[in-house]
């Protein structure tokens, strides 16, 4: 029931062997460094659950939650796969690339949802929505276009290069070259 100290002023050095005398594990604890050689490397909790597992083809991390702690947060060089990215209670998540695109893929949908406050979407250039086999749904009380220029009274036929958003009974929007009053048709050909 004593530990076992091992010293060193360069470092310890410990070998498992098999049956052949091969190194088979080795653990290297130098000043700088603690370094591991084996197949692989495992730490479990004291009931047995694995929480840190590597080998040559993963890492798996068995803890109910990963903690990235660093100012900086977590950075991955390629793709990151999950079945879900949540923040902390009463914290912000930002998904940002602040050089390059950001890609989400899936091929059943993506659900992006605020319980309680909003969804901002930050671009420097465009913003597109689009879908190639479906509609896009603004499913909203109110829907608005703040900064769409509007044009002046002008003559009859000078749309000024203005088009006028029309909203179809069904909710389909489309454009209509602008006039003197609103050329939207309640039954136009588009709406049918």
């Amino acid at each position: 029931d004593s530990s076992l100290l091992l010293q060193s002023t360069h470092n310890v050095t410990v070998n498992a062997r098999n049956s052949h005398g091969e190194v088979t594990g080795r653990l290297n604890v130098g000043p700088k460094m603690v370094e591991f050689h084996s197949q692989q490397f495992q730490i479990n909790s004291k009931d047995g659950k694995p929480l840190f597992t590597v080998d040559e083809n993963e890492v798996v991390i068995g803890t109910d939650k990963l903690r990235v702690t660093g100012p900086e947060g977590a950075l991955f060089e390629h793709s990151v796969e999950t079945p879900l990215v949540k923040a902390e209670a009463f914290k912000q998540l930002r998904l940002e690339s602040p050089t390059r695109s950001l890609s989400m893929d899936a091929p059943r949908g993506i659900n992006i949802k605020a319980q309680a406050g909003n969804i901002e979407a930050l671009s420097q250039m465009d913003i597109k929505l689009h879908s190639s086999d479906g509609v896009l749904l603004l499913d909203a009380e109110t829907v608005r276009l703040p900064k769409l220029p509007e044009g002046t009274r002008g003559s009859s036929g000078n749309s000024q290069g203005l088009y006028e958003i029309c909203v179809c009974p069904d909710g389909k929007l489309y454009l209509s070259v602008a006039g003197v009053g609103s050329t939207c048709q309640e039954y136009s050909r588009v709406c049918q």
